[in-house]
């Protein structure tokens, strides 16, 4: 969301202009409303053991910005996506 912010303040010349303000405007109130989220599930989980599932973005990020924005990342991205697949599993096993 925050990167189509960036385009449509880059089409229309101006973060004022009512497209970009408005896409903007509902992206934070999406940040938002994950941030509330994210603080109800640490009420009922240790941070420890659920923030590591954070990492996923960095995984899933990158696969989405090929598909929606036609984005390309280098074979190295593949390695880091496994080592944090690894790095996943190792936590979730000795937990």
């Amino acid at each position: 969301m925050f990167k189509y912010s960036a385009i449509a303040i880059n089409q229309a010349g101006s973060i004022f202009s009512m497209q970009p303000l408005l896409l903007l405007s509902g992206t934070m109130a999406l940040y938002g409303i994950t941030s509330i989220g994210w603080v109800l599930i640490l009420r009922h989980a240790e941070l420890g053991k659920i923030y590591p599932i954070m990492a996923l973005a960095f995984v899933f990020v990158p696969i989405a910005s090929y598909f929606l924005f036609g984005e390309k990342f280098s074979g190295g991205y593949f390695a880091g996506s496994a080592m944090i697949a690894a790095g996943l599993i190792l936590i979730v096993s000795t937990s």
